[in-house]
């Protein structure tokens, strides 16, 4: 598709990443235009890979699940990976997964609701995963920064 993203796009972007549940029309009140220019340029942003969809965002404490925590994966072999992601996407605790350069092979974000359940899905369902060599656990204290990319 060679559709080229301009600053009606990104001004769109920008005011649905601040409020997804925003209306077409308001925006499109907004910056002067059709609400059907709002509808056409976000279906093709959404065909060309740009948006990925719209999500609705649960904060992990206010349900009982006040464990985050980050687990670096050593692979056995770098060959492995893509079966290791395939078992690693059965557990449903895992809510990130990166393949990554450095010291780990992998790096997973993963949210529990405390402590034992930590140590369970690491005893019980990671570390069990043929491939995976070990793990290292780093459990976030508090979370300072969680934004989307600006577009300018």
């Amino acid at each position: 598709m060679n559709y080229e993203i301009d600053n009606l796009d990104k001004q769109i972007l920008s005011l649905l990443m601040q409020d997804v549940t925003r209306a077409y029309t308001d925006i499109a009140k907004e910056l002067n235009v059709s609400g059907g220019t709002i509808h056409v340029r976000m279906k093709k942003l959404t065909e060309m890979g740009v948006v990925k969809g719209a999500q609705l965002l649960v904060n992990p404490s206010a349900v009982g699940f006040d464990i985050c925590a980050f687990i670096g994966v050593f692979l056995e072999k770098g060959s492995g990976y893509k079966e290791t992601v395939e078992k690693m996407r059965q557990i449903p605790e895992i809510v990130e997964l990166h393949y990554t350069t450095g010291s780990y092979s992998m790096f997973a974000k993963i949210i529990c609701r405390d402590t034992n359940h930590l140590r369970e899905v690491l005893n019980e369902k990671l570390q069990p995963i043929q491939g995976v060599q070990r793990t290292e656990t780093l459990i976030s204290l508090e979370e300072s920064i969680n934004r989307q990319i600006k577009i300018e």
